[in-house]
């Protein structure tokens, strides 16, 4: 059995004691971006699992948009990402 070689490490402990592995990031083709999804490419960018230049390139996310998740969620928590609640924490 082989290993494949990355860059980085393969997995960080969060602050709420759980680990955080490439494994449980989604997958390369997502399209459809829940909550939950937006959430978990954010805490691996924060906690040194991917870099925002690795996240941005394997998402194709652009830098407004990683920006938009990060201040949604230290704003508003993870219902701030959600599509359905968005206008409500919107600023006018």
């Amino acid at each position: 059995m082989y290993i494949k070689r990355v860059d980085g490490p393969r997995a960080v402990n969060l602050d709420d004691g759980t680990i955080l592995t490439l494994a449980d990031l989604p997958p390369k083709d997502t399209r459809r971006w829940v909550a939950s999804r937006k959430a978990i490419v954010i805490k691996a960018v924060e906690n040194g699992l991917l870099s925002r230049e690795a996240a941005m390139k394997r998402y194709a996310l652009s830098e407004e948009e990683l920006q938009l998740w990060q201040d949604a969620i230290k704003k508003h928590g993870v219902d701030g990402l959600k599509v359905t609640t968005l206008q409500k924490y919107r600023q006018p």
